[in-house]
């Protein structure tokens, strides 16, 4: 048995932190007297919060964990003579059988909870908030399916090829911003190239090619391309969506995506020894190990605890921080004293569906089978 890497589970541990931390902060679910709940976001009125979103935000992490696995476990598999497609097949449904088994418990579920008097509003929440963390997996899941390609561009390019995927992101905000802008349509161009910006830079650095000096690179340019977009070409501050907001950085990303992913992966790589030295602490490496363990767990269910919850609350009564209009810091303050409710209600639904985190293996075909049946 492989033994893990403390590192890398501990970068993965932190982005899904991020992400949910993120989705609990700016999703507020105000309660409506006949309706059930609706969706609002403390960033419409809150503008003193939107720099928050730029630690909160870490899937630039996520991708950087999973280029770096993906190449390893990719080069492990061929070494046992597996074949790319077949390693491939069996990546993607690691990752897309829990999100099965979500939508299908969720549906059932919301069906069985609708015959029995819950609110149409509610229902409605429920699907848009499970709906939404699912474009990740999407995009996450076409890019697993690149990783053999990838290889082979870092084989060809190195860190050219990831600096290629920024200014390709860089090309279609000139599309997009530029005193000829196309249509917003556009922008969705970049959205493979600005996610496979980290998860190129994973393979790469699996591959021995992001040293200290590099690490030191990118967190530079990092801070440098962010001051400039942010400063001199004016764009928007948070990093994900802003309801009303015209300009958005997330939706689709804006080269502020792969900036902040090179922050972040800089910043990361360059901390690696005290990173690890607090991972030896047996409190910390152990809810490591378990967000590691049920990480499509608890991204696919996450929103869904957190209406759970708010629903709860609007049936007992309107509470700060859970039904209530997200206008103040008051709202930002009783939403994060809720954390450790919500984080235990997530707890629960984990412990009941992560039987879904690791099914099966699926069956590959040997080669002395082939062989027999020829």
């Amino acid at each position: 048995m492989l033994q893990r890497d403390r590192f890398i589970d501990g970068l993965r541990a932190l982005a899904i932190l991020g992400v949910v931390s993120g989705h609990w902060l700016v999703g507020a679910l105000v309660a409506t007297p006949a309706g059930g709940l609706r969706i609002d976001s403390p960033m419409r009125s809150l503008q003193w919060l939107h720099p928050a979103t730029w630690l909160l935000q870490m899937l630039g992490l996520f991708f950087l964990v999973g280029g770096y696995t993906a190449a390893q476990g990719l080069r492990r598999a061929r070494g046992r003579g597996e074949t790319d497609t077949q390693w491939v097949r069996r990546r993607l449904w690691r990752i897309g059988r829990p999100v099965v088994a979500a939508a299908v418990i969720l549906a059932v579920a919301l069906a069985v909870l609708s015959l029995s008097g819950l609110e149409a509003g509610t229902v409605r929440t429920t699907v848009v908030l499970f709906l939404q963390p699912l474009w990740f997996m999407g995009v996450y899941a076409v890019i697993t399916a690149l990783t053999p390609y990838a290889l082979v561009l870092d084989r060809i390019g190195g860190l050219r090829v990831v600096l290629a995927c920024a200014a390709a992101v860089a090309v279609v905000d000139l599309m997009r911003f530029g005193p000829d802008a196309e249509p917003a349509a556009v922008g969705y161009l970049s959205v493979l190239p600005a996610w496979f910006f980290a998860y190129q830079l994973g393979v790469s650095w699996s591959a021995g090619r992001v040293g200290p000096r590099v690490a030191a690179g990118l967190l530079a340019g990092g801070v440098a391309t962010f001051v400039v977009l942010l400063a001199v070409l004016d764009y928007p501050v948070s990093i994900v969506s802003v309801p009303g907001s015209v300009r958005s950085n997330s939706n689709p990303p804006s080269l502020m995506v792969p900036a902040l992913a090179a922050i972040q992966a800089g910043a990361a790589l360059l901390l690696r020894h005290r990173i690890e030295r607090l991972l030896r602490r047996p409190r910390v490496w152990a809810v490591v190990t378990v967000l590691n363990l049920s990480a499509m767990s608890v991204f696919c269910w996450h929103q869904v605890a957190l209406v759970g919850v708010s629903e709860v609350a609007r049936r007992l009564g309107t509470l700060p921080g859970l039904g209530d209009a997200p206008v103040s810091g008051g709202w930002v303050a009783a939403r994060l004293a809720w954390y450790p409710v919500l984080g235990l209600v997530l707890a629960g639904i984990v412990v009941l569906v992560r039987r879904f985190e690791h099914p099966a293996p699926v069956p590959i075909e040997s080669r002395a089978g082939r062989a027999a049946r020829v």
